[in-house]
């Protein structure tokens, strides 16, 4: 299941019906925190919760979920038609762009993130399964735990997400970075 697509298809919804996620977690008892983190796909929520956010959405748990087993066997997606994605605003400046949005059935993620110059994620984040990092165009600092590595044009880094990370840019020009999420995400 496209876990992502999934994440945008509930915070559309939710300001669809033009609700806050305050009272999204009051009509479904899971807190503000958890289903701020499901729309930014940060946890997946099981299948009895997810049934609780339909009904706080007044759709069906099928309406949600219809068409995110889609999987054609091949996805091309052309320079500029991946799809934007809002993700942890405004937490983060970073834009990111999913790259096999067609294909909603997956292992793995890839994703294109723009890292504005001067930016970083205003605190880590860990999330499930792994990640694989790839810069493009300028450089990045990773912070992983307590450790922090520079990454430049070309390097690349492969970890275990569940430890808290994130991205920060401190040159004043912009980096391309590509983010391949895999395993449970």
């Amino acid at each position: 299941m496209n876990l992502i697509e999934l994440a945008q298809r509930i915070k559309a919804r939710r300001r669809e019906l033009e609700l806050t996620l305050e009272q999204v977690a009051s009509r479904t008892g899971l807190t503000r925190s958890v289903l701020s983190k499901v729309e930014n796909f940060r946890v997946t929520p099981s299948l009895p919760a997810l049934g609780r956010i339909a009904d706080a959405l007044e759709v069906t748990l099928a309406g949600l979920l219809k068409g995110l087993d889609k999987k054609p066997q091949l996805v091309v997606v052309h320079k500029g038609e991946g799809v934007r994605i809002d993700r942890d605003r405004p937490n983060s400046k970073i834009v990111y762009e999913s790259l096999a949005h067609e294909r909603y059935t997956k292992t793995m993620e890839p994703l294109l993130l723009s890292v504005p110059g001067g930016t970083a994620r205003k605190e880590a984040l860990a999330h499930e399964g792994e990640e694989f990092l790839m810069v493009l165009s300028g450089s990045v600092d990773l912070q992983y735990g307590q450790e922090v590595q520079r990454l430049r044009a070309g390097d690349t880094a492969y970890f275990d997400a569940h430890v808290e990370h994130r991205l920060i840019n401190r040159n004043k020009r912009p980096a391309k970075v590509l983010c391949v999420f895999g395993g449970r995400i």
